[in-house]
């Protein structure tokens, strides 16, 4: 057998000496450092029994040269990617239900409810006149507005999101006028296409999020494999979102600001909320003194968000603006807490019964002005922890507290806290509880659109529920505050490892301006480490 060009001759402590495939892992790579949950977690231990029980005390650990860590969690994502789209299937079967016998989709007997199959991407492929071929933003057409006069309507999401149901389009045309294919209704094909490139999409979060999180990679198993990727992962374009979020917190974490700006721009550009991460990247750089990184970092993000959305805005004005028209309208969203507080009370909300196309002004307000005080709670506990937070732990915060606040949190939202809730917390057995109660809710919230006339569920079924998950959320907000001001309780932070997505804030000593009054600096505390404990080599 010819000799292996990229073996290692290795050493034990007996003076015996073995081939090794390939480098040893060092420093925080190392199975010294490497978290292997069959040892530490009781519920993984537990489930390992079902491939043979945990990993050995004096096993290999690091050295496989294919099914590596990655692989088996991409694998494993690719799974519950498989169950999420046979989960969305029976939306789109086909059935003689068109004039003469033409196919169509059977959504008879409100299959789209009964069968728990609703995804956006099915009804807007006709909504927003894609199956006519149009161009979003400059396609347009009307509507009845509620009150007996029609109202002019355009594509209603923002622009990535729009150019990508386009080019998903464009290729389902493209493949039903190719008759060798395999064929069905375009809007079946469209499906497919588009959660083709969502799955692509979350994959590359699952990717970033098992490098984001350092020794502990199998903690992105969970994002792998929680069970909001099978209800929602093609619910709507959301993993997109993800994926640029995701992906600029790794750019930023491997020292890379534009690129992270860049990122997070697209993001921007495809659901906002990516951009929201540059807030907790704000006051973390102000108490280290790396206000320059995050400066090339936003400018880049704004530059990016800019540079997609303009040339739309300058040549489909209306178009363009029709996703702020529509989020600055629309009233409370079915699982927002105001429209909890109003299925339970009666309320009729903080701007009354206003008429169809009028914007709740106040509740937008209200809306508002709470999620500044989020931004401002997170800020103050962002610069007087005794040790600065990880970055992930106040995007998770960040985050959740804008779904809590914000008069719309759209089910497939909650994919947004994922990725995030998993770097920021791991204790898998509380993050799992959580996923699972969010994910059920698509139950009794798919009972209540199917109606009680149709033998659906009471509004107060669902909103109890809303209630359920808002109460989750804040308790991971809760255990994730508490460990900020206890780090010897985050089991990220382990010997010498800091923040592993930190960047160029990892083992950064503080650095506040002088200028900041005492009430913002870091408290004293007997649970924290020394300053410069981060900065030790292992």
């Amino acid at each position: 057998m010819a000799e292996n060009p990229n073996a290692h001759l290795v050493r034990d402590a007996g003076e015996v000496e073995f081939v090794s495939p390939a480098p040893l892992a060092e420093d925080q790579r190392s199975a010294d450092w490497r978290d292997v949950p069959g040892r530490t977690d009781p519920l993984v231990s537990e489930l390992s029994g079902v491939i043979g029980g945990p990993v050995g005390r004096h096993a290999v650990v690091g050295r496989s040269r294919f099914f590596t860590p990655m692989r088996a969690i991409l694998l494993l994502a690719v799974v519950f990617l498989a169950l999420g789209w046979f989960a969305k299937a029976p939306c789109i079967q086909q059935a003689p239900v068109g004039a003469n016998g033409a196919l169509g989709l059977d959504w008879s007997g409100n299959r789209q409810y009964v069968a728990m199959c609703y995804s956006d991407t099915v009804p807007l492929y006709g909504a927003e006149r894609l199956n006519e071929g149009a161009f979003p933003y400059k396609k347009w057409w009307e509507e009845d507005a509620g009150n007996g006069q029609m109202q002019r309507r355009y594509m209603e999401y923002p622009v990535v999101s729009g150019l990508y149901q386009y080019g998903a389009m464009a290729v389902a045309k493209a493949w039903d006028a190719v008759h060798w294919l395999p064929g069905a209704l375009q809007v079946a094909i469209y499906f497919n296409v588009v959660a083709l490139g969502l799955a692509a999409a979350w994959l590359v979060t699952v990717w970033a999020s098992a490098l984001l999180a350092g020794r502990r990679v199998w903690d992105a198993a969970l994002v792998a494999g929680s069970p909001l990727v099978i209800v929602h992962a093609f619910t709507n374009f959301d993993p997109l979102a993800t994926a640029f979020a995701t992906g600029g917190l790794l750019a930023w974490s491997r020292k890379r600001p534009v690129l992270a700006g860049v990122l997070l721009g697209l993001g921007g550009a495809a659901k906002l909320y990516p951009l929201l991460l540059l807030g907790p990247l704000l006051v973390l750089c102000v108490r280290t003194g790396k206000t320059r990184d995050w400066s090339v970092t936003a400018l880049t993000a704004i530059s990016t968000w800019l540079a997609v959305n303009l040339p739309i805005a300058l040549l489909f004005p209306r178009g363009w603006a029709e996703f702020f028209r529509l989020n600055s309208e629309r009233g409370a969203d079915p699982d927002s807490l105001y429209n909890v507080v109003t299925s339970f009370t009666g309320w009729t909300g903080f701007d009354g019964v206003l008429p169809v196309g009028q914007a709740p002004t106040i509740l937008n307000a209200v809306s508002f002005v709470l999620f500044a005080l989020v931004c401002v709670g997170v800020g103050y506990v962002a610069l007087t922890a005794p040790q600065r937070p990880r970055l992930t732990q106040l995007c998770f915060l960040l985050v959740a507290g804008f779904l809590l606040t914000n008069k719309v949190w759209s089910p497939q939202y909650s994919l947004w806290l994922v990725p995030l809730a998993v770097l920021a917390l791991p204790h898998r057995r509380i993050l799992l509880a959580w996923m699972t109660v969010d994910a059920l809710v698509w139950v009794p919230r798919m009972m209540y659109y199917l109606g009680v006339s149709n033998k659906g569920l009471p509004e107060q079924w669902f909103t109890s529920a809303v209630v359920v998950r808002d109460v989750a959320v804040v308790a991971l907000c809760v255990l994730i505050i508490r460990q900020i001001y206890r780090p010897d309780e985050d089991l990220v932070r382990y010997g010498f490892i800091d923040d592993p997505s930190g960047g160029v804030l990892d083992q950064a000593p503080d650095a506040q301006p002088r200028r900041l009054p005492i009430w913002l600096r870091p408290r004293v505390s007997k649970n924290a480490p020394p300053q410069d404990a981060w900065t030790t080599s292992g």
